[in-house]
């Protein structure tokens, strides 16, 4: 009678299954949709290592606008030529690996190759998950020691990743919040002020976007010239937005006439105004932190919007992630792991307006839920 031996793999067999996971994650991998090689992406993916004394690391480097005005008529440009100023953003690459194991093989009749297909499923969704998670928290300014509904992580390794001490809170000008009781937006104030009634509106959206406009955050831009700002909303903050009376009339009217129009077609992303606002369950809340621990003065659940331009994260992605399989005890129980190297980090510069380092290519905005 012949026999299935798992542990017996051939390297092209553990190359189709490795592939096959890396595209399963990939499909469903919320951060991959806005990832990219181009300086146009959100989120911009480095590929190529730099070697120096301590290893690899990956680099992203930033070129700010020229600031000079150049010269007139025939006077001299030799000796007057403007030096391009640049800065390099190293992200620190580390590695995270998850395993399961089964537990032998009378506790299922059921094929082992269940187990490998079910073990995939579950770490093909573990691994874009937790990208998705440590990608917007990046983005929030948000230590890895919190889960991104505001709940402390328990035995959590996320903390302990190399990367995980450059996670830094928003900058000065790049930060803000919503009043409600004035309308308007508060730069750098702290969420400690919001009250319930701060939730997300339609004119906080445009205040928001102009100040993305007036300290020349790059959007992002389409094959075809267009222009626009990405807005990641958590879905508790989105429901206040739909009920607010001034989005409603520029989402229809602004909008395409008929069944196209967003509101009969119930899209998860909307384009109105140069921004594309798109709920996510992954935008930074306050819902899971512990009464004290919240803003407003520790009981008001909040949420961070962000806004996001061209480059506003960077990701060192090296290789595809490793799929190892490993029997234990005798043969008697399948393990399958798998492991990626990466690394985030949000790129900063000296905003010539400000003069001050600012994040490169987001702003937050702190609205109550």
């Amino acid at each position: 009678m012949a026999v299935t031996n798992f542990a017996a793999l051939t390297t092209e067999q553990k190359t189709a299954w490795s592939m096959k996971f890396w595209r399963h994650m990939r499909n469903r991998s919320f951060v991959d949709k806005f990832a990219g090689e181009s300086e146009d992406s959100v989120i911009q993916r480095i590929t190529e290592l730099t070697k120096d004394e301590k290893g690899a690391r990956a680099v992203l480097t930033l070129i700010a606008d020229s600031k000079g005005d150049g010269v007139a008529g025939d006077n001299q440009l030799e000796g007057n030529e403007e030096e391009l100023q640049s800065s390099d953003i190293v992200v620190t690459m580390d590695q995270l690996r998850h395993a399961h194991r089964h537990k032998g093989k009378m506790a299922d009749q059921k094929s082992v190759v269940n187990f490998r297909n079910a073990a995939t499923n579950n770490l093909g969704y573990w691994m874009q998950d937790r990208l998705n998670q440590m990608a917007m928290l990046t983005l929030s300014g948000i230590s890895y020691s919190k889960a991104t509904n505001g709940a402390d992580r328990v035995g959590s390794q996320l903390p302990v990743l190399e990367f995980a001490s450059d996670v830094s809170a928003p900058t000065a000008y790049r930060n803000f919040r919503w009043d409600e009781g004035t309308t308007s937006l508060l730069r750098n104030d702290s969420n400690a002020n919001l009250v319930a009634a701060d939730t997300l509106t339609w004119n906080a959206l445009v205040d928001l976007k102009t100040q993305a406009e007036y300290y020349k955050l790059k959007p992002v831009r389409t094959t075809d010239g267009i222009s626009y700002y990405h807005v990641f909303i958590n879905h508790l903050a989105m429901n206040s937005l739909k009920k607010d009376n001034d989005y409603l009339a520029n989402i229809r009217n602004a909008g395409v006439r008929g069944d196209g129009n967003a509101l009969w077609k119930g899209t998860d992303s909307v384009m109105v105004d140069g921004m594309l606002l798109t709920p996510y369950h992954h935008a930074y809340t306050t819902m899971g932190a512990a009464s004290g621990s919240k803003w407003g003065g520790g009981t008001v659940d909040g949420s961070r919007i962000l806004l996001c331009g061209a480059q506003a994260l960077g990701m060192a992605d090296i290789g595809r992630p490793e799929w190892n399989e490993k029997m234990f005890d005798y043969d008697n129980q399948p393990g399958i792991s798998v492991g990626k190297i990466f690394g985030f980090r949000k790129p900063k510069y000296t905003d010539p307006q400000t003069e001050t380092v600012e994040d490169f290519g987001v702003m937050t905005l702190d609205v109550a839920i």
